[in-house]
C-alpha cells in the first residue's frame, strides 16, 4: 500500500508533502489496519479548518482521497499523518 499525506496552511502556508509505501516493510499490516482506520474518520470533501490551522489529505494507493483539518482531525488520523511526515520521503 502506497500512502501519502499532504499537509497545506498553517501560518506559513508551506506545502509538504510525505509518502510511506508499505511493500515488504515487517510492519505492514500495522500500516494497513491505521490507514483503514484513518480513513474511515475522513470525510471527501474539504472540511471547515481554522484560521492559519493545517488541512491534511490522505490518499491510499492512488484511488482513495480523505480530508480532515486542525482542530477536527481523529485519533488514528493524527497518529498515522505523524507517522508520514516523519517516516516518508
Amino acid at each position: 500500500m502506497r500512502i501519502q499525506v499532504k499537509r497545506t496552511g498553517g501560518f506559513a502556508g508551506i506545502t509538504r508533502r510525505a509518502e510511506v509505501d508499505t511493500s515488504g516493510r515487517p510492519d505492514a499490516a500495522e500500516w494497513h489496519a491505521l490507514a483503514e482506520e484513518a480513513a474511515a474518520e475522513g470525510r471527501g470533501e474539504p472540511p471547515a479548518g481554522v484560521p492559519d490551522g493545517f488541512r491534511y489529505e490522505i490518499t491510499l494507493d492512488g484511488e482513495r482521497t480523505v480530508r480532515c483539518a486542525d482542530p477536527r482531525i481523529g485519533a488514528a488520523q493524527r497518529k498515522l499523518i505523524t507517522r508520514v511526515l516523519k517516516e516518508g520521503a
